[in-house]
């Protein structure tokens, strides 16, 4: 046999297409050569391949041997095609016969010597390989990671011999079993650290229970950062679904979640120096950034003024939509990134407006790196202010734990997914118009109020969501007056920037 096909996959984005390597030997002068639109990193198989099946024991064909990557029209890179293509080469030479490999999927890099060295973006692979219900052979270390995909049957080559040895069925590998589940989340940090601000508390659980975005304005030292930081610990825990897809977009990136924390929701907070590139993802090969990784999670930025606002104003798009889509001259990736973005910052560049060290044209100045339209993206903005006198030095009764509101975030949040299919943030259309029904008298006071504060429509929706999830964490059926009070409570940029301005 001359001409064998083996399969295996790229990687464009979140996504793993699939890729055909065929090898053909043909009688000539001996030769090696790679087509299908492959990287340099691709070309260079070319000697690790030859190396890795000389030192595994097997003689390499001194014939031409023509490898096609398919389609020819979708880049390759990296080093998954190593093992593929040697396998296709002793395909070839007739050294696996009788083995149907159209039954499997090779992915992995090989060494000099034969082993087969890791790959990023393993659970893409895994997911794909087990909607053609095919066998996922995979390096031994990306082996945890793809455990992760439920059902799917993955096998861990150690070397190229042992590999070869277990498609004879000599020296048969195992199955990789799935990781399941962990029961229950363990989290560093807890909500009854924080000393009283329990209106900012009650801000974070409405947040959690509604997946809104936060905003805590206030001095220097009042606990905004330690609230931010305790969110993770009272969100609802992710579905295995949810949990896959946040582990995947890290599988690219190569980055290793644990068995214990592999379901636990992503908590990233980038330094306010970080670029729009490092936010929202790309290079010349786009790669995810921070929001992507903060996909089902948590984006926490502090000191957000200090963030150039152009890079803020990238975040605007995908707040909205939930995906972000890199395009670059020669490809374009898709990336999720459906995250809760939590933010800190200060009134004013001093630390506080009412300090005497800065002008009202230098706090507006300040205030104004931020823009009105990702203003209006945030559903919760809400000031946390300094602690009153002599609440340090009395005793104080013990306050709410996380897993007290977590059990009251999760009763809210299953009373939305019952009724819409989603959190309350993320309502638009006719299951919006449903959930947020109003009598008249309170339509007309919220339409008031709006029109005294000159909010926009968006920030209109945006407080009927709240209004809503304060209701389902009450019990309410339908939103009432006091719910559209404590929503418009939420709303401090908009007081602060109109007290400005008088």
């Amino acid at each position: 046999m001359t001409l064998s096909i083996v399969h295996t996959r790229a990687s464009n984005g979140i996504e793993a297409p699939q890729v055909t390597v065929e090898v053909h030997i043909a009688n000539g002068l001996p030769g090696f050569s790679i087509v299908g639109l492959p990287e340099t990193s691709v070309k260079e198989a070319r000697d690790r391949v030859k190396s890795a099946l000389q030192n595994s024991g097997f003689e390499f064909p001194a014939k031409r041997i023509t490898v096609n990557l398919a389609p020819a029209d979708l880049p390759k890179e990296g080093g998954r095609f190593d093992l593929p293509i040697a396998i296709g080469i002793l395909s070839a030479c007739d050294m696996l016969p009788g083995i149907d490999l159209s039954k499997y999927e090779f992915y992995g890099e090989l060494a000099l010597s034969g082993k087969v060295r890791n790959i990023h973006g393993e659970i893409p692979l895994a997911l794909a390989a087990k909607q053609l219900d095919r066998y996922c052979i995979l390096p031994e270390g990306n082996m945890k990671m793809a455990s992760l995909v439920r059902e799917a049957k993955c096998i861990a080559a150690p070397s190229l011999k042992e590999l070869y040895h277990h498609l004879l069925g000599q020296d048969l590998l195992e199955l990789g079993k799935s990781a399941p589940m962990p029961n229950e989340m363990q989290f560093h940090y807890d909500l009854r650290d924080v000393i009283g601000q329990q209106v900012a508390k009650r801000a974070l659980e409405i947040a959690a229970a509604g997946q809104h975005n936060l905003l805590f304005l206030g001095p220097p030292g009042t606990g905004k950062s330690m609230l931010a930081q305790r969110l993770l610990s009272i969100l609802p825990p992710m579905t295995e679904e949810e949990a896959v897809e946040t582990a995947a977009i890290h599988s690219i990136c190569g980055k290793r979640l644990s068995y214990r924390s592999w379901c636990q929701r992503p908590f990233r907070a980038p330094h306010h120096t970080s670029s729009a590139v490092a936010l929202v993802g790309g290079g010349s090969q786009p790669k995810p950034g921070e929001i992507s990784l903060a996909h089902n999670g948590v984006l926490f930025l502090d000191e957000l003024p200090e963030f150039d606002r152009k890079v803020l104003d990238v975040l605007r798009e995908p707040m909205e939509t939930g995906e972000i889509t890199i395009s670059r001259a020669a490809r374009q990736a898709d990336f999720p990134s459906r995250f809760q973005l939590v933010a800190a910052m200060n009134p004013s560049p001093t630390g506080h407006h009412e300090d005497g060290r800065a002008t009202a044209d230098q706090v507006m100045r300040y205030l104004n790196r931020l823009s009105g339209p990702l203003l209006d993206r945030i559903d919760i903005q809400l000031e946390v202010p300094r602690l009153p006198k002599g609440i340090l030095s009395r005793r104080l009764p013990d306050f709410e734990t996380s897993a007290d509101v977590r059990a009251r975030v999760i009763q809210a949040r299953e009373k939305q997914l019952n009724r819409s299919g989603c959190p309350n943030a993320l309502l638009s259309g006719d299951p919006l118009k449903q959930a947020t029904q109003l009598i008249q008298q309170d339509a007309e006071f919220l339409e008031n109020v709006l029109e005294r504060l000159k909010l926009s429509t968006r920030a209109y929706h945006k407080i009927l969501k709240v209004a809503r999830t304060i209701a389902d964490l009450q019990g309410e059926e339908n939103i009432q007056r006091p719910h559209l009070a404590e929503a418009l409570g939420f709303r401090a940029m908009d007081r602060l920037l109109k007290n400005m301005q008088q």
